[in-house]
């Protein structure tokens, strides 16, 4: 497997060294040069393999030939044993969860992507990153210093892959003030010398700027030998594939039980397709969604779910890209108006035209607009659906569930809501009625105990917290307050780095 940059100009590295890399130097973001396929077999053979092996299956065509097959099932045995569920990704179906009367039959499933040490999504790439890095240094016999900026769960999730690990300091800036509690102390209780917490006076998006700009400073980037652990790294991306198939492995038996032999027998038949709902941010997780389906998984079509910071709703459905001010939101991992992983899907929107990438990208960041071409917005409205979530609908889509048993968090009520005013857009099989559609899985990104006040706010309800999370409280927190000022971030990078 060999990979390139989005941008073109930048060396075409193996595995080992795109996971080193991170951003590639010319300020693009590597992908591979071709996407592996699974067969109908392959994807049929899922439903009955643990979630372990199905991630050895999917992801050792991404590592070859850097990392043999033996030692990626290893790390991969090991970073999951670390999750609270024995099925990784459990998938639960959501009966009383209807769009409208008409498509009353289509049957909606909630993916939980949240059982890891941290409650996060951001557990299931990131538990495995870490040991993929471990290895790697270990390997090559060197360290590296892992910059990193959060919008609140990558953080805490980087941060217990990479705690104590040989060879590895983790610098992670957060925006101050717009993380949650929880979120902040998951990140700042932790006592591991190699971890080192920022707080930048500025949002996410000034957060990610300057861990770009360090990266982009060749002389600095070398000298501390930095590394990504964002989704701007490629191992991110493809870790998360992974649960695509998983999910659909446990979801269309299901769909395809109910329907009968009309709905076909093959992966990828009629009635053997199936849409997914993901609530976004920086677009890593619903790109990986666009991976497995270019690597043969039967996607219908992806909803993309924003909160009120909706630059990619606003993108996919209207072909603009124009930035706003980044509103604070009772979901802070969606708090965003650059998408860094967007640029990933515009490189196979625009047939890989590195060179108008590069100058739309530049010109972008320079004017805070850009005019897709039609050819690029084609190609999202054949594949995407987008929707936005206001603040008070979320507050009732919380509230709502809750009534029917479901407590969920208010990045999963996002994507309920969108998923409840997509349902009439996505069109069902050729030949197929309205009823007869695809199944729809809902990702649902956090656990709600992280997010308690906007829970009990909505309900009335006051959750009973883990203990993990209840046990922050008492912690002494250690972090840095600096200003949004890049000098003030490199000196402190500096002081300490390997």
């Amino acid at each position: 497997m060999k990979y390139e940059s989005t941008r073109g100009k930048a060396p075409v590295l193996e595995f080992g060294d795109v996971l080193l890399a991170g951003l590639a130097a010319d300020g693009g973001l590597y992908v591979p040069t071709e996407f592996p396929r699974l067969t109908s077999a392959d994807l049929r053979s899922f439903e009955d393999m643990s979630y372990s092996d199905v991630a050895t299956r999917v992801l050792t065509p991404f590592v070859s030939p850097s990392i043999g097959e033996d030692d990626l099932a290893a790390m991969i045995e090991e970073s999951y044993r670390t999750f609270r569920h024995p099925e990784v990704v459990p998938v639960q179906r959501i009966d009383h969860f209807r769009g409208s009367p008409d498509m009353s039959s289509r049957p909606g499933y909630l993916v939980e992507l949240h059982w890891g040490p941290t409650f996060s999504f951001k557990d299931v790439a990131l538990q495995l990153l870490g040991r993929l890095f471990e290895y790697e240094l270990s390997r090559r016999d060197t360290g590296v210093t892992i910059v990193g900026a959060t919008s609140g769960d990558t953080g805490s999730a980087a941060i217990e892959a990479c705690r104590d690990r040989d060879g590895i300091e983790l610098v992670m800036l957060h925006p101050r003030g717009r993380v949650s509690e929880i979120q902040r102390r998951q990140m700042t209780t932790i006592t591991s010398s190699n971890i080192h917490n920022v707080a930048i006076d500025g949002t996410f998006d000034d957060c990610q700027d300057l861990v770009k700009a360090m990266f982009g400073d060749t002389e600095f980037r070398q000298k501390h030998r930095l590394a990504a652990v964002n989704s701007i790294n490629w191992a991110r991306i493809a870790a998360q594939t992974v649960y695509y198939f998983t999910s659909a492995a446990k979801i269309l038996p299901n769909h395809r039980h109910e329907r009968g032999p009309a709905g076909g027998s093959g992966w990828g038949r009629i009635g053997e397709h199936i849409s997914f709902v993901v609530p976004t941010g920086n677009f890593g997780n619903v790109f990986a969604g666009y991976v497995a389906a270019q690597m043969g998984l039967p996607v219908d079509r992806l909803v993309v779910a924003t909160n009120h910071n909706d630059i990619l709703t606003r993108t996919i459905s209207s072909g603009t890209m124009e930035i706003g001010d980044v509103r604070p939101s009772t979901s802070p991992a969606m708090d965003i108006q650059v998408a860094s992983n967007f640029e990933r899907l515009l490189y196979y929107a625009s047939d890989k035209d590195s060179e108008w990438l590069d100058d739309a990208m530049r010109s972008f960041r320079s004017e805070g607009t850009l005019t897709l071409p039609s050819q690029v917005r084609d190609f999202l409205h054949k594949s995407f659906y987008a929707g936005m979530a206001t603040e008070n609908w979320v507050d009732r889509t919380i509230r709502e569930q809750s009534e029917m048993g479901l407590v969920v968090d208010p990045h999963t009520a996002v994507a309920l809501k969108v998923a409840t005013g997509s349902w009439k857009f996505l069109a069902p099989p050729a030949g197929g009625a309205p009823v007869h559609g695809p199944p729809m899985a809902i990702m649902s990104t956090a656990h709600p105990a992280k997010f308690p006040d906007v829970v009990e706010q909505a309900t009335g309800m006051t959750l009973t917290q883990p203990e993990e999370l209840a046990a922050l409280v008492d912690k002494p927190e250690r972090c840095a307050d600096l200003p949004n000022d890049l000098a003030s971030v490199m000196e402190f990078l500096s002081s300490v780095s390997q």
